[in-house]
C-alpha cells in the first residue's frame, strides 16, 4: 500500500486506492480525453502532462491530477498534494494514458478557458494573428508559444484549424496555452471585413506580395495572416487582406515552415513597437 495519511482535495478522506486497471471508468474517460477533441470540448476541458505545466496551470483551473505510483512515492514530501484531487495510477496504467514515449508521470485535467470575441476587437491599438486551415498540431503550439513572446494579444484560428486542445499542440506551448487566449473563428473573411471596419490593417504572408516583410509599418492596429502549411492562404481570405507581403528567400528555398513564418513577421511586429 502507499502512505495512508494523503487528503484528497481537502476533504481529508483517508487512503487513496491505486488505480491498477486500463478498465477503470477514470482511465478510459483519460484516453477519451487524449485522443478525440469532441470529447475535450463536450467536457470543456483538455490534459496537460509533464511537471512543468502542472506547476503553470492556473489553480482555478485545475480539475484534477493524475500521478504514477513512482512519482508520487519520489515527490511526495516536495510537492503539495494535499491541495490537489488526486488520483494515483500503477505505472504500468500511467503509460497506458500517456500521450508521450517518454511519460514523468504526471498529468492533469484543465478546464478550458473560452475567449469573448468583442472584448479581443476591442483591444487598442492590436497586434493580433490569424491562421488559416493550419493542420499541424506541432505548429499550432509553436505559434501560441511564440505569439505570447511576440507580444500578440490574441490567435485567431478559422474553423478548420488543427485543434488546439491537441496534445501535441499543448506540449509544443509550452505552457503559454494557459496564458495566449486563442479563439476559433466561423467566418475569416468576415473577420477581416470586421477588422477593416475598426481599422486594424491586415497583411497576408503572400508569396507574391507586393514587399518585403520589413518594409510595412505595424505600429498601429496590425493583423498577420498565415495559412495552409501546402497550400498557403485560401484565396478568399488572402483577396480580403489589405495587403500582401513576403518574406524574401535566398537559394532555391522558396518558403518557410509556418510557425516560422509567423514567428518572422510577429516578431517584426514587435521590434517596431519597441522603438
Amino acid at each position: 500500500m502507499l502512505v495512508t495519511d494523503l487528503k484528497y482535495s481537502l476533504r481529508a478522506e483517508g487512503m487513496r486506492k491505486l488505480i491498477t486497471s486500463t478498465s477503470n471508468p477514470q482511465v478510459k474517460r483519460l484516453l477519451q480525453l487524449q485522443r478525440k477533441s469532441k470529447a475535450r470540448n463536450e467536457e470543456g476541458v483538455f490534459v496537460v502532462e509533464g511537471l512543468r505545466m502542472f506547476v503553470e496551470v492556473p489553480q482555478e483551473r485545475m480539475e484534477k491530477v493524475y500521478v504514477s505510483e513512482t512519482l508520487y512515492n519520489k515527490k511526495k514530501h516536495e510537492l503539495d498534494w494535499d491541495k490537489l484531487t488526486l488520483e494515483i495510477l500503477s505505472d504500468s496504467v500511467f503509460n497506458h494514458v500517456s500521450d508521450t514515449q517518454t511519460p514523468q508521470g504526471i498529468l492533469c485535467i484543465v478546464k478550458q478557458k473560452k475567449y469573448d470575441l468583442n472584448t479581443l476587437l476591442n483591444i487598442k491599438n492590436p497586434h493580433f494573428i490569424v491562421l488559416d486551415n493550419l493542420q499541424d498540431p506541432g505548429n499550432l503550439g509553436t505559434i501560441v508559444r511564440t505569439a505570447e513572446g511576440a507580444g500578440v494579444d490574441a490567435v485567431f484560428m478559422s474553423k478548420d484549424c488543427v485543434d488546439i486542445y491537441n496534445p501535441k499542440t499543448i506540449r509544443s506551448t509550452m505552457g503559454s496555452i494557459y496564458r495566449m487566449p486563442t479563439i476559433y473563428i466561423e467566418d475569416t473573411v468576415k473577420l477581416l471585413e470586421i477588422f477593416k471596419e475598426k481599422g486594424i490593417q491586415s497583411y497576408a504572408a503572400h508569396l507574391d506580395g507586393q514587399n518585403s516583410y520589413d518594409k510595412e509599418d505595424y505600429r498601429t492596429g496590425t493583423a498577420i495572416l498565415i495559412g495552409n502549411e501546402g497550400n498557403g492562404l485560401r484565396d478568399e481570405v488572402s483577396n480580403k487582406a489589405d495587403i500582401w507581403v513576403r518574406i524574401p528567400m535566398e537559394g532555391q528555398v522558396e518558403s518557410l515552415n509556418a510557425a516560422i513564418a509567423a514567428s518572422v513577421f510577429m516578431f517584426e511586429v514587435a521590434r517596431q513597437r519597441r522603438q
